[in-house]
């Protein structure tokens, strides 16, 4: 099957900036760097590369669809098990070394559980664009909103005194996908022919075509690295 480079090198670029935003909070959390605390950086930064990696799987999971209809639910169920148990080593791994900040949905829940739901939305095209904008509202709302209960956290009802270290609730994360599913279409269209022939964009291409793998050990390379150079991580 044939990749479309352009959102490969895009989901590349974008993988870098997640790595090192998250490099500068576990940094900042053994106390080795003073990490920036203002709205941009802190807020506004993270958000904006979750949203473009977010999105831009929605546009791959359409181009999966529209290339091969037949079995898409099945490989996204297949898909969907196996990001599961990523996301069950990164709940355990939390708990045992930093219980403070435990992660129990970050973005490998998230796109476990979105890997059961795609399949049942994926084919409809203005449902995508209008249930993925009023998830994305309702998700800025509730963000504004503290709950005394726990139990619809991983939905977006955020509780009280919510301390993790990565937090993607379907609401409004879910929306974000579903509008990159509705874009899928367009954005293939603009983008299937263009081509980097350069050793920069071939790096980037990369890191977009193995985001999964480079994502789940980028964290335990660090750590390791740390360990081996003398620091006392726990």
């Amino acid at each position: 099957m044939n990749r479309n480079q352009a959102i490969d090198v895009i989901r590349g670029i974008d993988l870098v900036f997640m790595v090192a935003f998250n490099y500068s909070v576990t940094l900042s959390y053994f106390g080795l760097i003073e990490r920036q605390s203002d709205f941009l950086y802190s807020f506004i930064f993270p958000r904006a590369i979750a949203f473009i990696f977010i999105f831009l799987s929605g546009v791959a999971a359409f181009i999966g669809y529209d290339k091969e209809k037949d079995g898409f639910r099945n490989r996204y169920f297949r898909r969907g098990v196996k990001l599961l148990i990523f996301a069950a080593f990164v709940t355990l791994f939390t708990y045992l070394f930093v219980p403070e900040g435990t992660v129990f949905f970050g973005i490998l829940h998230f796109f476990a559980a979105t890997s059961f739901l795609l399949p049942f939305f994926i084919k409809y095209k203005r449902l995508n664009l209008m249930a993925g904008s009023f998830i994305i509202l309702a998700g800025i709302y509730l963000q504004q909103v503290e709950f005394n209960f726990k139990y619809l956290f991983w939905l977006g009802f955020m509780p009280e005194n919510l301390n993790t270290f990565d937090y993607f609730p379907l609401i409004p994360w879910l929306g974000v996908l579903m509008l990159g599913v509705y874009s899928g279409k367009y954005i293939v269209e603009k983008t299937k022919d263009i081509k980097f022939k350069n050793k920069l964009a071939g790096i980037f291409t990369f890191f977009g075509r193995n985001s999964l793998i480079i994502y789940l050990v980028h964290q335990p390379v660090l750590v390791v690295l740390l360990m081996v150079s003398g620091f006392k991580t726990f």
